[in-house]
């Protein structure tokens, strides 16, 4: 082992595949690494190391988690312990904060609140198992509060299907500055012969391709969309969708409230349902989505809202119907609907439906990421998905695919919100 951090005070010992990663000076390194590889503790300590090595005032750090609950349950307990054997570092168990004896600090964050890095500025910065974050998170929060330093990231995980961490990896095969790393089980030599064997007899083996050989080519596991996305890219039905100036375009909403809200744009030419735009924003009044649909330019038929649009706001005692109705937009409410139905039409839908690539990139992203929670004491996947960035444009596709089954007239039923499924 190459004692990478003795030197400096925390008695670091970097295995021989980290030791090459540390020694790296490439300004962004996306990492895609086995499991069990070491990904948490490498992080810790390139935090730590190029935290004590920095010369500028007040260097500012942080390793983003897909969700801060993970962070703190993960990466907490490593940074104390190798920081502890820092003389004057000091912890702030509130913020998750490390503060060391040059003034530099170390924060932990999630990328399921990306305001919370706004304004910031960084010297560095680790974005763990960024396959499962929403995208905007680097390049809309992150990426910026790098440039002032001109301070450098690392991108590492392990695969989950073709997404944005796949695209990501593949950029930086060629782009200057930039480092792609492929670490596999078979070839790092940190995990026995016999505990991989072990591994592979009780995992399938796409699942095993995918956690321990890093394969992007296997399924997203617990996804519900992947292979009716998977087939549309097959078939060749993402790509250029241009509208068709005859046909109304009819958009479904989910609608947030303190949380995004998402558009999905659509046309229906026959039984083909060509979705040619989608949007998405957060922090917005419902004017600003009635000003972003007027700008489109579309010539407009229905406008898909989900049950709880006739619930009442407590600002203006007005149902978010009624104020859409004020800006010129004449929703059509849904019904409310069992979950499973939900995701059982979205099934039979997406074999009927063509996207445009560009514009609804995000959109199909989100689609091809939405998944059902794992519950890790039980070792299976619950019954409900789990809620992350891709939740919004999956439940605007789901208002969608159940608003084309629904008769036009339907009614709102009474609600019962003492069942789980009911949405």
């Amino acid at each position: 082992m190459t004692q990478a951090g003795d030197g400096m005070g925390f008695g670091y010992a970097a295995r021989a595949a980290q030791a090459g990663l540390h020694a790296d000076r490439a300004r962004f390194k996306v990492i895609v690494a086995h499991r069990r590889f070491g990904k948490t503790v490498f992080a810790v300590a390139e935090l730590l190391l190029r935290a004590m090595r920095n010369e500028l005032r007040a260097p500012r750090y942080a390793y983003v988690a897909p969700f801060y609950r993970q962070a703190k349950a993960v990466v907490w307990d490593y940074l104390k312990h190798y920081g502890r054997q820092i003389e004057g570092a000091r912890f702030h168990e509130s913020e998750l904060r490390c503060d060391l004896p040059n003034g530099a600090r170390i924060s932990l964050y999630g990328a399921d609140d990306p305001d919370s890095l706004r304004g910031l500025y960084l010297d560095g910065v680790v974005l763990d198992e960024y396959a499962q974050m929403d995208p905007r998170a680097w390049s809309e929060v992150i990426r910026p509060a790098l440039a002032d330093r001109e301070g450098w990231a690392v991108f590492i995980g392990t695969p989950l299907g073709r997404n944005g961490f796949w695209r990501l990896y593949e950029r930086a095969k060629a782009a200057p500055g930039w480092r792609a790393v492929l670490r596999r089980a078979s070839e790092t030599g940190v995990l026995p012969a016999a505990e991989l064997a072990a591994a592979k007899e009780a995992m399938s083996e796409a699942e095993y391709a995918q956690e321990f050989e890093c394969s992007f080519d296997a399924a997203i596991r617990g996804a519900y969309y992947g292979e009716p996305i998977a087939a549309a890219e097959a078939d060749g039905r993402i790509g250029r969708v241009a509208p068709e100036p005859k046909l109304p375009v009819h958009t479904a909403w989910d609608l947030g409230v303190g949380d995004a809200t998402a558009i999905w744009f659509f046309q229906r030419a026959g039984r083909e349902i060509r979705l040619i735009d989608y949007y998405e924003a957060s922090g917005a009044g419902l004017d600003y989505y009635a000003r972003v649909l007027q700008q489109r330019g579309y010539a407009y038929g229905e406008h898909i809202l989900p049950h709880d649009a006739r619930v009442q706001e407590m600002g203006t005692g007005k149902t978010r119907v009624e104020t859409l109705q004020g800006l010129g937009i004449r929703p059509r409410v849904l019904p409310a609907h069992r979950l499973e139905d939900g995701i059982n039409e979205v099934r039979l839908l997406l074999p009927r439906c063509w996207f445009d690539a560009g514009k609804c990139a995000r959109g199909l992203e989100a689609l091809r990421h939405y998944r059902s929670e794992w519950d890790a004491r039980r070792q299976d996947f619950r019954a409900q998905p789990l809620h992350d960035w891709s939740s919004h444009a999956a439940d605007a596709f789901r208002y969608l695919a159940m608003g084309l089954r629904e008769p036009a007239d339907a009614k709102l039923p009474a609600l019962a919100y003492d069942d789980r499924w009911i949405v």
